[in-house]
């Protein structure tokens, strides 16, 4: 898996901090999480080739994690973009690109298809052969959803000394790798650990912003690979953090220790603090394995 940082600020864009959005890379998917405003001009900073996006995954409609959408959706269709764009978000996601496509009179070359949420559990929104992706309900001002990012079994890592010497030809190799057994001409079965070894073990990402503290989440991201999860504030500004529904650094870090994931994103930064050092030396105490995120930074595990 592969992460890059498009924008990790709270509330309001500026010149050197973006709002919320994510490009996730794995098993050859590229999938979009978030978008704020500024979006599609830091994805072509980082030269990504749009056509690759297929999935956008919206947390909720504040204005700091979907006003570059529609941005975003109108340069597709400048592109000429022919491929199907899967959207999910809160119900009123279809109504406000669709809207504001619609008083621009923009021609659609392409098919937007929307899964809206109204769930309050964990709902499974996508799987294919590679991956899955559910939300992980959320507790905001408005109803939000994080998302997990879920690599599915892959393929076996085949013995190639030990199929050599049994003489198989290598057009049973995808299949011995998919975990079949091989059988020989005069019929005796080869079991397919004798041929393989495990493959890599799945990863997971875990995507929670944003959120009160809501230990409710622990059971859905239960050793998660890597976990996002904001970190608006700092212990001082936790009283903030009611009346906001945010959650600070140290906060972050319980969840990320009781989930016993193997690593911790901070972000969504209110912009009162002049240092990220701040929240990490925070969180540390709590989980040593916390990072910050930074707008255009690479993680990859």
């Amino acid at each position: 898996m592969k992460l890059t940082i498009i924008g990790c600020h709270s509330a309001s864009p500026r010149d050197n901090a973006r709002p919320t959005a994510q490009l996730l890379e794995v098993r050859g998917h590229l999938l979009l999480i978030d978008c704020g405003e500024g979006t599609q001009m830091a994805l072509r900073q980082h030269r990504v080739k749009f056509s690759r996006i297929k999935h956008i995954f919206i947390s909720h409609l504040h204005g700091d994690h979907v006003y570059g959408l529609v941005g975003l959706v109108s340069t597709f269709c400048l592109l000429g973009r022919k491929e199907p764009l899967h959207i999910y978000g809160p119900a009123g996601i279809k109504q406000m690109i669709e809207l504001q496509m619609e008083l621009g009179n923009n021609y659609m070359p392409f098919e937007l298809r929307f899964r809206e949420s109204v769930e309050t559990r964990a709902t499974l929104l996508v799987e294919n052969d590679e991956i899955t992706v559910s939300t992980i309900p959320l507790d905001h001002r408005v109803y939000t959803n994080g998302f997990l990012i879920k690599e599915k079994v892959g393929d076996r890592h085949l013995n190639l000394a030990a199929c050599e010497k049994l003489h198989i030809e290598t057009a049973y190799y995808r299949k011995i790798k998919k975990g079949a057994d091989y059988v020989k001409d005069d019929g005796e079965i080869i079991k397919n650990e004798l041929l393989t070894t495990p493959g890599n073990a799945p990863k997971s990402y875990a995507f929670c912003s944003d959120t009160m503290y809501k230990e409710d989440i622990i059971t859905h991201i239960k050793g998660a690979t890597a976990l996002y999860h904001e970190s608006t504030f700092l212990k001082p500004h936790e009283h903030l953090c009611k009346k906001t529904k945010h959650s600070t650094a140290a906060q972050a870090a319980t969840i990320a220790k009781k989930a016993e994931v193997g690593m911790l994103i901070l972000g969504h930064y209110s912009s009162r603090y002049k240092s990220y050092d701040m929240f990490t030396d925070e969180a540390r105490p709590i989980f040593p394995n916390s990072h910050c995120a930074l707008d255009g930074k690479v993680f990859e595990f």
